[in-house]
Formats: structure tokens, sequence, C-alpha cells
């Protein structure tokens, strides 16, 4: 219940007429660059992101949601309209959405794209509001034995997927273990088991 008095109560800011202007402002920018080839919504923020410098914290972030957004659904109509995806989350959409603006049925699959886009953001935002809190109470109670056990799985994942060539697997695999006998990258610090031991950057 608690999660959704947050969601309501985040409804209530979003929902005033000054930040649906906003949001609006964000997704037609988003869509307007989001369209150009090879631009993903990652860049369309980089580009656009000196626009929200002046604004209010809530209403900057509301328009950055809806430049990405924007962005991200603006890479779809240049994949159905003339087969070029934006970016390379669209790539799939040059598969159906191409043949169908083809037969004539451009409007539909724009359609479909859009509704589609919304539908997954939406639960992708409830999912992420339920599993948010859980997760991020299990992330914080990880110790050492923890970040030891993930880090072997990921060397050992990295040298198991590269299993035709692994020689390359083994190399990868070494060179992310240097990792653990560098400098902490936050403190400028050499970390308590390196012995001496410094890696050139």
């Amino acid at each position: 219940m608690e999660v959704l008095g947050h969601l309501f109560a985040g409804f209530g800011v979003a929902f005033s007429p000054e930040n649906l202007a906003y949001c609006f402002i964000g997704v037609a920018l988003g869509t307007l660059i989001g369209v150009l080839p090879g631009i993903g919504p990652v860049v369309t923020i980089a580009m656009l992101f000196p626009i929200t410098f002046n604004l209010p914290a809530v209403a900057a972030l509301i328009m950055l949601a809806g430049i990405y957004y924007g962005a991200q659904y603006g890479g779809s109509t240049t994949s159905i309209l003339v087969n070029l995806p934006g970016e390379t989350a669209s790539a799939v959409t040059c598969i159906d959405g191409y043949q169908m603006a083809r037969q004539g049925r451009a409007g539909p699959a724009l359609a479909a794209a859009a509704l589609s886009s919304f539908f997954a953001g939406c639960v992708g935002t409830l999912l992420i509001a339920v599993a948010g809190p859980p997760l991020a109470d299990w992330a914080l109670a990880f110790g050492a034995a923890e970040y030891c056990s993930l880090m072997l799985m990921g060397l050992v994942a990295s040298a198991v997927m590269s299993w035709s060539w692994p020689k390359w697997g083994i190399s990868r695999s070494r060179c992310s273990s240097l990792n653990a006998i560098s400098s902490f990258i936050d403190r400028g610090i050499g970390r308590p088991f390196s012995r001496g031991f410094r890696v050139s950057r």
C-alpha cells in the first residue's frame, strides 16, 4: 500500500498543467531528434540537457524523461517508414514495420509502435516501483563474500561464453582480475590487500 501511496503522490505532481507542458515539450523535442539515424535516447538527452539548466528540479526531471521516451519512440518512425533504424533498439521494428508500410499500412504500424512503447513503459515503471525497494535492501545487505561471489561468477561467465576462443576468455578474466590489486577508483588509494603492487594506468 505504501507503493501505491507514493505512486498517487507522484501522479499528483506529474499531472499538474505546468509539468504536463514540460513533458509534452520534452517528448516533442525527443521525437524530433530521435528520428535522426544513429542518435539514440542517450545522445538526445546529452544534446538537450542544457535546456533544463534553468528549470525547477521536478520539471527538469519530467522533461528529461519525456525527451528519453520521445527519442526511444522516434527511432521506430524511420524504421517503419524508410527501413532505417534510428538506433539499435529499433532495428527489429524494420522487419515487420517496413513491410506494413510498403503495403500501405504505415499508420497502423506507427500506432502499434506507439501503443506498445507506452504499455511497456508503464509496466516497466510499475515493476521498478514495486520491486525496487526490496532489491535495494537486498543489495545493501551484501558483504565481502557476496561481492567476491558475484565477481567470480562474472569472470567464469566471461570465460564460458567465449568457449570457441578459450584464450580470449581466460585473458579477459585475467585482465578483469587486475582490478582486485589496483587502487580504489573513488578514493585513489591502494587496496588493503595489494601489498605494494602497483598497476600502471
